[in-house]
């Protein structure tokens, strides 16, 4: 149910900076050159209790250049994937060319355009504001991306439509299928589906571009999110590979179980690893699948061996994600997949007794206990289950700030030696002792 908002203007006008600033951490890099940004950046970002996804673009140049074309088309994707898109315009600069050419684009897109007149930290250059109104939108929002100034009224004008209601509860399991483009999605979907197609219904989810279909197995129903079609047609959108990472953001987010397709002909990518990133920063059990098993043609033992190293070496940030081969075009192997994404929900949705996970602690403590810092050393108290998909562990201390991220890792793989938390991630949090956040 989030909405998209899509930041659009030409290079070196702050969209980075305002992006960040939306976000509250820094994603996407910031230089003083123009054109630094090609790619759309992704991310989740909150403002006043509405969540929504925000899209950063690369600086559109209506002057020849050898990242133009492809950034001009990635706008367009950014462009069509918005419910509301932020037009960042540079308030010293005044109004330009680019600035024309991109206001004809966003004017042809129908969608709802706030104007952000941006770099406005002077009184100098409050003048030029009313320069842009020639750019023929409705809303214009002085602001100033580096300084905090005018990012509430912005933000409130963005936010002004949105709906924060939400859909009836399903308590089916949901998962998805993800990844990039041509690792064999589509396919994937059909061979669990089955040719003949045993569903109760196939209707439009609550996102754009992804469909809820219902699947039957071993008698019992499951809702498959399927994030494989492209609804525009045409060279340019298909051709742009980070197309994918949105709707599989969206698709994400509404799971239960995500399954990671990679293509077996091609190896691991970085653009896996994003993906994957997303659905570990989402809290979400995960199965790496394997796809296109039937192109592996000799030595398939030593094939399995291979990649489950490279995948070790390339997804060190999931350790516990199970891993299946096979292939969706022939089948074969097709069976090992829904009994690994039925086991990593069960191990999401586990509830460890307090006086089990109290020990597994303690044990661990006294195991290795932590080193001490500047003449100080942390106590561990008490430590219970909070919350499910993912488990989440608080765990009472003396001081959090004693606690090293190597005994933090520490303690998470004592826990998972003594449960069985493979295909979940699970959460620690550590807390002063009487603190209630």
């Amino acid at each position: 149910m989030k909405k998209t908002v899509c930041l659009v203007g030409k290079p070196n006008v702050g969209k980075s900076t305002l992006f960040n600033r939306l976000v509250g951490k820094k994603i996407s890099i910031i230089e003083d050159i123009p054109g630094i940004t090609r790619d759309r950046i992704y991310a989740s970002a909150i403002y006043k209790d509405t969540p929504f996804y925000l899209i950063d673009t690369g600086g559109i140049d209506i002057s020849e250049g050898s990242f133009n074309e492809e950034i001009k088309a990635q706008v367009e994707i950014g462009i069509n994937e918005s419910d509301v898109i932020i037009f960042v315009v540079d308030g010293k600069d005044g109004v330009t060319s680019n600035d024309y050419e991109i206001s004809d684009m966003l004017h042809k897109s129908n969608k709802k355009v706030i104007v952000a007149i941006n770099k406005i930290d002077n009184k100098k250059y409050e003048e030029n504001i009313y320069d842009f109104y020639t750019l023929g939108f409705d809303e214009y929002v002085p602001i100033s991306g580096g300084h905090n100034i005018g990012i509430n009224e912005l933000m409130d004008k963005v936010t002004m439509d949105f709906d924060n209601t939400t859909i009836e509860e399903d308590n089916r399991l949901k998962f998805s299928v993800i990844g990039r483009p041509n690792v064999g999605k589509s396919s994937l979907v059909n061979a669990l589906l089955n040719e003949e197609r045993v569903i109760v219904s196939s209707v439009a989810g609550t996102t754009r571009d992804s469909i809820d279909t219902t699947l039957k197995y071993n008698k019992e129903e499951y809702v498959l999110i399927d994030t494989a079609g492209l609804r525009k047609k045409g060279k340019i959108f298909e051709s742009v590979e980070k197309y994918s990472l949105l709707r599989s953001m969206r698709a994400i987010d509404r799971s239960d179980v995500c399954i990671l397709v990679l293509n077996a002909e091609e190896g691991i990518i970085e653009h896996d690893k994003h993906i994957a990133g997303y659905a570990i920063e989402a809290g979400k059990a995960v199965v790496i699948c394997v796809n296109k098993w039937d192109t592996i043609e000799n030595n398939k033992d030593e094939a399995i061996k291979k990649w489950k190293t490279d995948i070790k070496n390339n997804f060190a940030f999931m350790p516990y994600a199970k891993i299946c081969f096979l292939s969706a075009k022939t089948k074969k192997r097709i069976n090992t997949l829904m009994p690994l994404v039925l086991e990593s929900y069960e191990n999401a949705t586990k509830e460890i007794k307090t006086s089990v996970i109290n020990e597994v602690i303690m044990n661990a403590f006294i195991e290795t206990p932590p080193p001490s810092y500047k003449g100080k050393r942390l106590k561990i108290y008490f430590t219970h289950q909070v919350s499910t998909k993912p488990p989440r562990f608080d765990i009472e201390v003396n001081s959090k700030g004693l606690v090293h991220f190597s005994y933090h890792r520490y303690l998470e793989n004592k826990i998972r030696e003594n449960i069985d938390f493979s295909g979940t991630p699970i959460i620690l949090q550590f807390k002063n002792k009487g603190e209630n956040n």
